[in-house]
């Protein structure tokens, strides 16, 4: 199982990669939400903002269920997703990665990604 730590630094390279899409790329299919990231296993939550201009960085919440867009993962997986060791779709197709989000959503962020 990782740590607290290690899946903050995963969170915040994520934000990182994310920060990288081509910026008018991002612009034209993101839209403004909340974002949360439930760590099954160590039981804690973390959320952000998706917006226009980018994410931003992702900070402990104690309410993971009030996001547009709730992501739950295991410590592990989360760490493996990251660092490109478990790709976005095995996870999600496996159950690794469970995501609740409106299907317009999916679609949008599946654009930008």
């Amino acid at each position: 199982m990782a740590t607290v730590e290690e899946c903050e630094a995963a969170l915040a390279d994520l934000v990182s990669r994310l920060d990288e899409v081509d910026p008018d790329k991002w612009a034209q299919h993101a839209v403004d939400r909340t974002i949360s990231c439930h760590i099954s296993d160590l039981g804690v939550s973390y959320a952000s903002r998706l917006s226009r201009t980018g994410v931003a960085p992702f900070a402990p919440t104690g309410d993971p269920r009030s996001a547009q867009v709730r992501l739950t993962i295991a410590a592990r997986d989360l760490v493996d997703l990251a660092s490109d060791r478990l790709s976005p779709t095995k996870a999600w197709a496996t159950g690794r990665l469970r995501i609740e989000a409106s299907v317009l959503d999916l679609l949008r962020l599946r654009k930008v990604l």
